[in-house]
């Protein structure tokens, strides 16, 4: 069977996707370790047994309902390519608005001479966001922790591989709860909390709560449990006038805000659609 043929075979067996075309491709590209390109200027290219069965599997796992990133292995997140597995949430292009809020802070905050600013990342699952900023802000000292054991071990294999190892200190944490008691401050937080509430689970995909860690997707009953622990946590471990830097669910944001009542300049910051996303919030001196 030859590329054309397979990968119109396969479009329609994944013809529940949301787009069976590009699934049909891109697996195969997986399969063949090719470029796109590659399927379309060789249409006539014979598959071998083997690569037909893997190709088959790959397309019988993806119609039953698994995540393309996890039968891939890796998903891009700002312009880098990063390993994923089962472990931990597969990372979100609207996460990207998270790295950009925290660059942009980085311009406004005074740092005294010599010393670095210091970021951790919170629930760090992959480490895209700790891997992101550390290759925008080379001065940068990040930290990253996550409470999955295995989630780390995709961020560390994450960091050695795209060659910032050397960069980040990850380490494990309920939040920030082994940071409290330790003269560990920051100038920055950032976070992307699971904010689905376990009681709703309709409001996710059908892959996502089936396929998705629950721990990364699901934030308790109302999905704001998680933020009631770590905007305390934040307070005590950011320096003075430090910011912390929050994604947030579709329609959440007037409750964090609430949860932000003694915190200053805090702002929204919505996505492409419209969408409140990120929230920023400085600590103030109260």
């Amino acid at each position: 069977m030859n590329i054309k043929t397979a990968v119109a075979e396969a479009a329609q067996k994944l013809s529940d996707t949301f787009n069976p075309r590009l699934d049909a491709e891109t697996l195969l590209m997986h399969v063949l370790q090719r470029e796109r390109s590659y399927l379309y200027a060789h249409p006539e290219f014979e598959l071998g047994c083997g690569e037909l069965t893997r190709y088959y599997e790959a397309i019988s796992q993806r119609a039953a309902g698994i995540p393309l990133q996890y039968i891939t292995g890796h998903q891009e997140f700002w312009g880098l390519d990063f390993k994923v597995s089962p472990a931990v949430l597969i990372p979100r292009p609207e996460t990207e608005h998270s790295v950009e809020a925290v660059l942009e802070l980085a311009k406004q905050i005074e740092s005294p001479r010599g010393l670095p600013l210091r970021m951790i990342d919170v629930g760090t699952g992959s480490g895209c966001i700790a891997i992101a900023l550390a290759s925008e802000l080379p001065d940068a000292e990040i930290h990253a922790v996550d409470i999955s054991s295995d989630a780390l071990a995709i961020a560390r294999e994450n960091a050695q591989r795209l060659g910032f190892s050397g960069r980040i200190t990850l380490a494990q944490s309920d939040l920030l709860a082994n940071y409290i008691d330790r003269e560990q401050y920051f100038d920055v937080v950032v976070a992307n909390p699971p904010y689905v509430g376990s009681d709703e689970p309709d409001k996710v995909q059908r892959e996502v709560r089936e396929h998705e860690p629950r721990i990364a997707v699901f934030g308790g009953p109302t999905g704001l449990e998680l933020y009631t622990r770590l905007i305390p946590q934040a307070r005590t471990v950011l320096k003075p006038a430090g910011w912390l830097v929050m994604e947030i669910g579709f329609s959440t944001e007037a409750q964090v805000r609430t949860m932000l009542n003694d915190w200053g300049e805090v702002h929204t910051q919505c996505d492409l659609q419209g969408i409140p996303r990120v929230v920023t919030a400085r600590k103030s001196n109260a």
